[in-house]
């Protein structure tokens, strides 16, 4: 089954490209809520940071800074060191280094990397990873079916579009955010 990049931003009319909550109706409030993971919580409180966050990473990485990449693959190696099942770490170190490395390559300016667990006491070890990797281009990159065999790029996006659980890009102020989603034990 191919996956499909979930692509949002101004007037999509979703906040985010989560995935759909069990139960909802899609379009409506109620499913708007679940998927933005506020479901049954008072609207005044909706935007706010639960108290049980799971384990985060931020960085700013510099224009051109190819060495960060590793630096990024590490602490979230540290920060992934006892989550999810058998090789979904690694899963998430690979396409982490390749959104980084086609932001640091591809834009004329440094990027951002957010890498957070899901909510609760468990996130640490089940919780779902979100990466997002945020450059100041505007240009949506585009997926290639099939680079060619002897081509040293256009791999990476094909892999995380292989091989996330959900992917997306995202209008972000100046540039653009390209995120995807890992859930712990994978998706059979």
């Amino acid at each position: 089954m191919k996956r499909q990049p979930v692509r949002s931003g101004r007037g999509s009319g979703r906040p985010d490209a989560r995935p759909k909550a069990a139960g909802a109706v899609p379009g409506s409030a109620d499913a708007v809520a679940r998927a933005a993971g506020t479901a049954g919580v008072a609207p005044e409180t909706a935007g706010a940071v639960p108290a049980e966050r799971g384990p985060a990473l931020t960085k700013r990485l510099a224009r051109g800074d190819l060495a960060a990449v590793a630096r990024v693959r590490a602490e979230l190696r540290e920060m992934l060191r006892h989550w999810g099942g058998p090789g979904r770490a690694d899963l998430a170190e690979l396409l982490t280094s390749e959104l980084v490395t086609n932001a640091l390559v591809h834009t004329d300016r440094g990027a951002r990397i957010t890498a957070a667990l899901g909510d609760g006491p468990g996130a640490r070890v089940t919780g779902r990873l979100r990466v997002e990797v945020r450059d100041f281009v505007s240009r949506h990159p585009t997926l290639r079916d099939r680079p060619a065999e002897d081509s040293t790029s256009g791999r990476g996006l094909l892999l995380v579009h292989t091989l996330a659980d959900a992917w997306g890009v995202r209008a972000h102020g100046v540039g653009k955010v390209l995120w995807f989603e890992l859930e712990a034990e994978g998706v059979p």
